[in-house]
C-alpha cells in the first residue's frame, strides 16, 4: 500500500493495535492491511453510512475468530449507532491476492419490535 510506505502513522488511525500487531506477524502485512480497509469499509456502506463526522476508522475492527474466521467488534460511535439502529448480527468476508483486497459485510437488524428484520413470525403455531 502506497500510502502507508508512505506514512506508517497512518495505520495508528486505519487500524486497531490488535489488528496492526495481527497484520505486523504476516508474511504479506500489507495486503491483511488492505483487506482489513476493505471489510471495515464493507461493514460502514452495510449500515448505508459510511464514515461519518464522529466515526473513526478504529471503530470498526476485524479480528481472527474461531476457525480463523473473521468476526467484527465494533467500539466507540460506531457500536452506539448500530445499537440504537437494532443491529442483530454482523458478518464479513475478506480476500486479498496479489495486489487486490476485497470485502463483503452482510447486516442483520432487528424491527420495532426486536424481532430479526423480515423474518416472519407465525400468529400460533399449529397443533397436529
Amino acid at each position: 500500500m502506497r500510502l502507508v510506505r508512505e506514512d506508517d502513522s497512518i495505520l495508528d488511525h486505519m487500524l486497531t493495535k490488535r489488528e496492526r500487531d495481527y497484520c505486523a506477524g504476516k508474511r504479506q502485512q500489507f495486503a491483511h492491511v488492505a483487506a482489513r480497509f476493505a471489510a471495515k469499509e464493507a461493514v460502514l456502506k452495510a449500515f448505508g453510512t459510511g464514515i461519518a463526522r464522529r466515526m473513526a476508522w478504529t471503530d470498526v475492527e476485524i479480528v481472527k475468530g474461531r476457525g480463523g474466521r473473521p468476526e467484527v467488534c465494533l467500539h466507540g460511535e460506531v457500536a452506539a449507532w448500530a445499537a440504537r439502529r437494532g443491529l442483530a448480527d454482523i458478518d464479513v468476508s475478506l480476500s486479498h491476492s496479489a495486489g487486490l483486497a476485497v470485502a463483503q459485510a452482510v447486516a442483520v437488524w432487528r424491527d420495532k419490535n426486536g424481532s430479526i428484520a423480515g423474518r416472519e413470525q407465525p400468529d400460533a403455531v399449529p397443533s397436529d
